[in-house]
C-alpha cells in the first residue's frame, strides 16, 4: 500500500507546488484571513475530484476528444488574462493596498466563485491533475486508487498548509506597498500562463 500511497503523494506535491494563479489566490486569502478554511478546502476537494476523474478514465474520454483541448486552452487564457489585468490595477493604484486588519474583501460566494473559476477554468490542471497523474495511476493496475489517494493527501496538505500558513507573514504585509507588490508578481504570473496557453 505505501509503495503506492508514497509516489502519488510526492507526484501530487510536485506539481501543485509549482507556483500558479490558483496557489496565488489561496496565499493571497491567507494572507487576508478571509475565508481560507473555504478557499483552501475547495481546491483541495477540486484537485480530489480531477485526480479521480482521472484515474477512472477521464483521460482517456479527453484523449479521444481533442477538440475539449483547445476550448479549455482558450477559456482558460481568457480567465487568467482577465485576472491579471486586475490584479496589476490593483498594483498600480498608490494608497489602495490592502491591509490583513481590514475585513472589505469580498463575501464568503464571490470568494469561492473566484476560486473555483481559477481551477477549473486552467487547463493545466485538466493537463496535469487528470491526464498526468491518470495514466500514471493506470500503470500501478488494481492498485491506481492507493495512488490516487496519495495524490489526494497532498493537495489537502498542501492547501490547508498554504491557506493557514500564509498568517505567519502577515507582518510584512501589513505595509500598502508589500501588498501592491504581491498584486504585481499576481498579475505577472497570470498574465505569463494566460500568454503561455495562448502561444
Amino acid at each position: 500500500m505505501t509503495a503506492h500511497i508514497l509516489p502519488g503523494f510526492l507526484l501530487g506535491l510536485s506539481l501543485i507546488v509549482a507556483i500558479g494563479a490558483q496557489n496565488a489566490f489561496v496565499l493571497r486569502q491567507g494572507l487576508r484571513g478571509e475565508h481560507v478554511w473555504a478557499v483552501s478546502l475547495s481546491c483541495a476537494f477540486s484537485d480530489a475530484l480531477l485526480i479521480l476523474a482521472g484515474v477512472e478514465g477521464l483521460a482517456r474520454i479527453q484523449a479521444a476528444v481533442p477538440a475539449v483541448v483547445p476550448v479549455m486552452r482558450y477559456a482558460g487564457a481568457a480567465f487568467l488574462l482577465a485576472y491579471a489585468v486586475r490584479a496589476l490595477w490593483s498594483a498600480l493604484r498608490p494608497g489602495k493596498g490592502l491591509s490583513p486588519a481590514e475585513g472589505a474583501g469580498k463575501g464568503r460566494a464571490a470568494t469561492l466563485a473566484t476560486c473555483l473559476a481559477l481551477t477549473w477554468l486552467n487547463p493545466h490542471v485538466y493537463l496535469d491533475t487528470v491526464l498526468l497523474i491518470g495514466s500514471i495511476a493506470a500503470g500501478h493496475g488494481e492498485d491506481r486508487r492507493w495512488f490516487a489517494l496519495g495524490a489526494i493527501a497532498a493537495s489537502f496538505s498542501f492547501f490547508l498548509a498554504l491557506g493557514h500558513g500564509a498568517r505567519l507573514l502577515r507582518p510584512l504585509f501589513a505595509r500598502p506597498g508589500t501588498w501592491r507588490a504581491l498584486d504585481g508578481v499576481i498579475a505577472l504570473t497570470m498574465a505569463g500562463l494566460g500568454l503561455k496557453l495562448v502561444v
